[in-house]
């Protein structure tokens, strides 16, 4: 079997990361690839598992090295999406990115035949709740989220396929059904 990439994106808060790893749980052959970061580990995030988290200094080394498949910074921070991961896990099995808007259009042109999957929240009133309930962020980091959602839920046009995250369960179960529906093309 050769796998597929799945590129998800969303705003922060929508779930995309309870959505993909609990696919991932349930489906021996689906992936997810694990990003470096220069942020630091929230509490309970383990290196390797959610994140490598590097220093700026090792991931500009590795950018210049052309280390990533994808990567940007943004709330002053550097994500990457390391290329020998990737390439060594879509011999055997789909693999999921949970990437940005901009880290997902630039996967789009280093892989054209993946397949770009946007998260959306039912409303921004939701979003901004689910935010402000992790309690992981300031307010003023909340504040310059919401900010960025306009222009990422903007660039849905250019994702091959949009799954509104109103209720987690339907949301996994369209995901799933993405990658089977993308295997018989």
């Amino acid at each position: 079997m050769k796998g597929k990439l799945i590129v998800v994106s969303g705003p922060s808060g929508v779930g995309k990361g309870t959505i993909v790893k609990t696919l991932t749980k349930r489906r021996e052959d689906v992936v997810e690839s694990v990003s470096c970061t220069t942020r630091a580990p929230r509490e309970g995030e383990i290196h390797g598992r959610e994140y490598y988290f590097l220093s700026k200094e090792e991931f500009l080394r590795r950018i210049e090295e052309d280390d990533f498949l994808e990567h940007d910074e943004h709330f002053g921070n550097f994500y990457g999406t390391p290329k020998s991961f990737v390439r060594e896990q879509l011999k055997q099995k789909h693999v999921i990115l949970e990437i940005d808007v901009v880290g997902a259009l630039n996967a789009k042109k280093a892989f054209p035949e993946s397949v770009l999957v946007m998260i959306a929240p039912p409303s921004m009133e939701e979003l901004e709740r689910r935010l402000k309930g992790r309690g992981t962020e300031t307010d003023e980091e909340i504040a310059n989220r919401m900010q960025r959602i306009s222009y990422e839920l903007s660039q849905q046009d250019k994702y091959d396929y949009v799954i509104i995250n109103d209720d987690l369960e339907t949301a996994i179960t369209a995901l799933s059904n993405v990658i089977d529906e993308d295997e018989s093309k």
